[in-house]
């Protein structure tokens, strides 16, 4: 072998790649610093998950416990009275119907209608386009409470008061859906639909085909807030309705809230309402919590 391969071969061996990796070794300071960081968060997250405790232990308890110790998580005496009056003697089953249905509803046309606004807006070119999207910047920035007696005397006047119309319509589309997809696709480099363009496809085919599948990140996102709005609103099911056969779970656990079943504090079954109404909104988060952290892939190969 020569002398230059051996340097060659010498110097490989000297480089960092070959050589062991040393471990980090934290100073008293510092890890002292990491223990009390990881306390304070441990201690954050019992805060946190403390009040949802103890709603499902309350939940199966008997009313006098409830009383008499609130806050306890172990019930002494386990019941599921309260579960079994929710389901078999009130409305509660119809209340979760509605909420249910409206919710899915509303759901899936947000993230359509939201999906071709925020579309139009990042992609298409007319007039008027940047005070189109001014207007709904500005509509994020109002309050809800400041739209109920217009929205109350729209539709009233529209006749769509008191109906599931009235429920889902004004729910279809939001500003800030809008906002989030508008610019998602800004983000997706413009080269991707020239190709779709050229083989013929359409502003329609290359944003259904093409455009959407890429925004999977962001249409999730908008899945779960829309799901988690629709399933939780209260205000606007209060303006757009006043029959019992239309009554969300929002409205129907206040009701409970004010001691609508019978009188007495009631604990175990409005912590048990309670409960059940968080179910639905906890399982979409945690299945698609991971979805929503990821990027869109690179569509343009370099």
């Amino acid at each position: 072998m020569s002398a230059t391969a051996l340097t060659e071969v010498e110097i490989q061996a000297q480089t960092p790649a070959s050589l062991p990796r040393r471990r980090r070794h934290l100073t008293p300071g510092r890890r002292v610093g990491q223990v009390a960081l990881y306390a304070m968060l441990i201690a954050l997250a019992l805060v946190y998950i403390y009040p949802f405790l103890v709603q499902v232990a309350t939940s199966f308890k008997t009313e006098q416990e409830a009383a008499a110790d609130p806050i306890s998580l172990l019930p002494q005496t386990f019941t599921v009275a309260a579960y079994e009056r929710l389901f078999l003697h009130s409305d509660f089953p119809l209340w979760f119907a509605n909420s249910a249905i409206v919710t899915i509803v509303v759901t899936l046309g947000r993230v359509f209608f939201v999906s071709l606004a925020g579309y139009a807006l990042a992609r298409l070119h007319f007039r008027g386009r940047g005070i189109v999207f001014a207007v709904v910047v500005g509509v994020m920035a109002v309050p809800t409470v400041v739209l109920l007696i217009p929205k109350f005397l729209v539709l009233n006047q529209l006749g769509l008061y008191d109906s599931y119309a009235g429920m889902i319509l004004p729910l279809l589309v939001d500003a800030a859906g809008v906002f989030i997809m508008k610019n998602f696709f800004e983000s997706i480099p413009a080269s991707v639909e020239e190709q779709a363009r050229i083989d013929g496809a359409g502003t329609f085919r290359v944003f259904w085909s093409i455009v959407l599948p890429m925004a999977r990140p962001a249409l999730i996102t908008i899945v779960i807030l829309s799901f988690q709005g629709s399933w939780n609103e209260l205000s606007h099911f209060i303006v757009s309705t006043q029959s019992p056969d239309l009554t969300t779970l929002t409205k129907g656990v206040a009701s409970l809230a004010s001691g609508q079943l019978s009188q007495g504090t009631q604990y175990p079954l409005k912590l048990a309402a309670a409960a059940i109404m968080t179910i639905p909104v906890a399982v979409l988060f945690f299945v698609f919590q991971r979805r929503i952290m990821n990027t869109s892939e690179g569509a343009v190969k370099e």
